[in-house]
C-alpha cells in the first residue's frame, strides 16, 4: 500500500502532473505547426492582395501565384490533421480554428477570382463562383463536418466565418476595381454579396461571434450598392446590348 501523508495520497497529484505534462507536450507540438500555418496564411493573403491592384485581364498571374502558396499551406494543414486526429477534437480545436478560417478564406477568394477551375466549367476562368464547403474540403484534402468520429475536420462555423471575410474583401475589391477602370466587376460583386446576405438570413445562427459578424454583411451590401449607384449616376455602367 502506498505511503500516505495526512489524508491525501501524493500519487493522485503525481498522476495529475503526468497528465499536465502530456498536455503541455501536445500543445507545444501543435503550436509549432500552427505558427507555420499562420505564417503561410499571411503569405497567401499577401499574394491575394495583389488582386486589388491588378486589372481583370492580368488576374490569372495572381491566381496562379495564390494557388501555389495555398498548396504549401495545405501541406502544413495535412500535418496538423495527422497530429490533431490523435487527440479529442473539441478539446484542442480552438488552437487552430482562426488559422483554418483564414485558410478557407484564401481558397474562397482565389476561387471567386477564377481559380480552382473544374471539368464542369470546361477549365475556363469564371469570376464570381462560390466554392462549397465540400469543394474546400477536397482542395484541402480534409474531412468536412464530421459527426461519426473524433478527428480533425472543417466545421460549418469555420466555413461561414470565412464567407463573411470574403464579403468584406469583395466590398473592398469593388471600390478598388473602379480605381482600375473596371466598372463591370462592382456589379458582379453587388449581386454576389446580396445573394450571400440572403443566404445568411435563412440561417438560425447559435454561435454568438458568428451571428455578430453576419449582422455586418448588410453594411457591406450597402457599401457596394453605393459604388454601383455612383457609377450609374456617371453613366459608367454599360447599357444592355453594349460591349
Amino acid at each position: 500500500m502506498a505511503d500516505r501523508y495526512g489524508m491525501v495520497d501524493p500519487a493522485i497529484f503525481e498522476d495529475l502532473q503526468a497528465r499536465v505534462d502530456e498536455d503541455i507536450s501536445v500543445r507545444d507540438e501543435l503550436r509549432e505547426i500552427i505558427q507555420t500555418l499562420e505564417k503561410q496564411g499571411k503569405s497567401v493573403q499577401f499574394v491575394l492582395s495583389r488582386a486589388h491592384s491588378t486589372p481583370a485581364s492580368a488576374i490569372r498571374d495572381v491566381i496562379s501565384a495564390a494557388e501555389g502558396s495555398i498548396r504549401i499551406e495545405i501541406d502544413t494543414i495535412s500535418k496538423l490533421s495527422v497530429a490533431a486526429s490523435k487527440l479529442p477534437y473539441y478539446k484542442w480545436n480552438s488552437m487552430w480554428s482562426r488559422q483554418i478560417q483564414d485558410a478557407i478564406f484564401g481558397i474562397l477568394f482565389c476561387g471567386w477570382l477564377g481559380g480552382y477551375t473544374t471539368e464542369s466549367s470546361g477549365g475556363s476562368q469564371t469570376q464570381g463562383r462560390l466554392l462549397t464547403i465540400e469543394e474546400v474540403g477536397q482542395i484541402m484534402t480534409v474531412s468536412v463536418n464530421l459527426k461519426d468520429r473524433d478527428e480533425f475536420h472543417l466545421t460549418i462555423e469555420e466555413y461561414l466565418h470565412a464567407l463573411i471575410s470574403l464579403v468584406d474583401e469583395l466590398a473592398r475589391l469593388a471600390r478598388n476595381s473602379v480605381t482600375l477602370g473596371d466598372y463591370q466587376r462592382p456589379l458582379l460583386i453587388s449581386q454576389f454579396i446580396k445573394d450571400l446576405h440572403a443566404g445568411f438570413q435563412i440561417l438560425n445562427l447559435k454561435n454568438d461571434s458568428l451571428r455578430r459578424r453576419s449582422d455586418g454583411i448588410k453594411y457591406r451590401v450597402k457599401e457596394v450598392e453605393d459604388v454601383v449607384y455612383d457609377l450609374s449616376l456617371r453613366n459608367l455602367i454599360p447599357k444592355s446590348g453594349q460591349a
